[in-house]
């Protein structure tokens, strides 16, 4: 009999973009399964053009909003991919058997408090897989996925055309700002590459981009703003490399198996959201290394918390250039930009 199942995430961009793996292998390993995805309004619509997943489900605030549909369903099984008291509350309303994902909240603490490296050396998604073990499905070792709606797909003939033959994506934002490469090093780091540079993120950006921008001149597109979320998927999808703060666009990058340059302030890749890629997949992590401060939290602060922001200003512009310019040259993308 088929089976339907409801998966919980509320949020955000990127952390919802990790859990496309157990949806695929509950949607392969379950024949006949009926997926369902609850998450947050905001978020809907990174999952509503994924043909894996049948019904997508939303709340504003309270989940209480989505109880009457979420009981007309009669789910055989939950997964609970964020294990909060929202989510407690959905299981505790159904009644409906379920598993949660582990979220290591004393190792994470003892990691950020303590410097003490007691993180498994397990990626996230791998733990989102193990939470779905209960209904005899695995990982697949296929990576993440994205799915953007036909309708968002940029064409890129309509950037300008030095663009056209081949960018770099340069995610300049963040939810928080120890999360984010300060302007003066992008701009380090543009001046180096050979590639011209697609600047990425919202209209919150923007200020910051148009400092890049405007000290490098015409290799640089100021797209912050510009494009929406799923629009500026679409520019990742076709960039040569991607050089990107600790953000959703990140992952999309990886959905799409393109080369990352994955940039690390005051988080850490051993708290397990580094770039989901297969194996042999090119990616570069940049980190300032054997900073005692770091990492300082498993989010971020809107400023440096010593005052110095060291992870972010000792960044080795240089190594991430020379791995993105490599990558252009095995391609045979070189389109010798002049920078000012």
């Amino acid at each position: 009999m088929a089976r339907k199942i409801l998966i919980v995430r509320f949020s955000s961009i990127g952390d919802i973009v990790l859990t496309s793996p157990v949806v695929r292998a509950v949607k392969r390993q379950l024949p006949g399964a009926e997926v369902h995805f609850l998450t947050k309004e905001a978020y809907a619509p990174v999952l509503q053009a994924n043909p894996r997943i049948d019904k997508v489900i939303t709340i504003r605030k309270t989940v209480g909003e989505a109880l009457p549909e979420l009981r007309s369903h009669r789910y055989d099984f939950i997964i609970d991919l964020h294990n909060n008291l929202r989510s407690w509350q959905v299981i505790l309303a159904l009644g409906r058997p379920f598993s949660r994902f582990n979220k290591l909240n004393l190792r994470k603490w003892l990691l950020v408090r303590l410097k003490l490296r007691v993180m498994p050396d397990v990626h996230i998604v791998d733990r989102y897989l193990k939470a779905a073990a209960r209904l005899k499905v695995s990982g697949d070792g296929e990576g993440l996925e994205f799915y953007i709606p036909e309708g968002d797909e940029v064409d890129t003939g309509r950037l300008p055309e030095q663009f056209r033959t081949g960018y770099v994506a340069l995610v300049t934002g963040g939810r928080h700002k120890t999360k984010i490469l300060p302007a003066e090093k992008m701009i380090e780091v543009c001046r180096l590459l050979r590639l011209p540079v697609v600047l990425l993120g919202g209209p919150e950006d923007r200020e910051r981009a148009g400092i890049v921008a405007e000290a490098l001149g015409s290799g640089v597109l100021n797209a912050c703003g510009v494009f929406s979320l799923m629009q500026s998927a679409s520019l990742v999808k076709q960039a040569v490399a991607v050089v990107s703060n600790d953000t959703g666009l990140m992952h999309i990058a990886a959905a799409f198996h393109k080369p990352v340059v994955s940039v690390w302030g005051n988080t850490v890749p051993e708290l397990g959201m580094y770039p989901y890629l297969k194996a042999g997949e090119p990616h570069l992590v940049a980190e300032v290394r054997n900073l005692s401060c770091r990492p300082c939290s498993k989010i971020g602060f809107e400023k440096c918390p010593k005052g110095h922001f060291r992870c972010m200003m000792d960044q080795n512009s240089r190594e991430i250039a020379d791995f993105v310019n490599r990558l252009s040259d095995a391609t045979g993308q070189d389109n010798n930009k002049i920078l000012g």
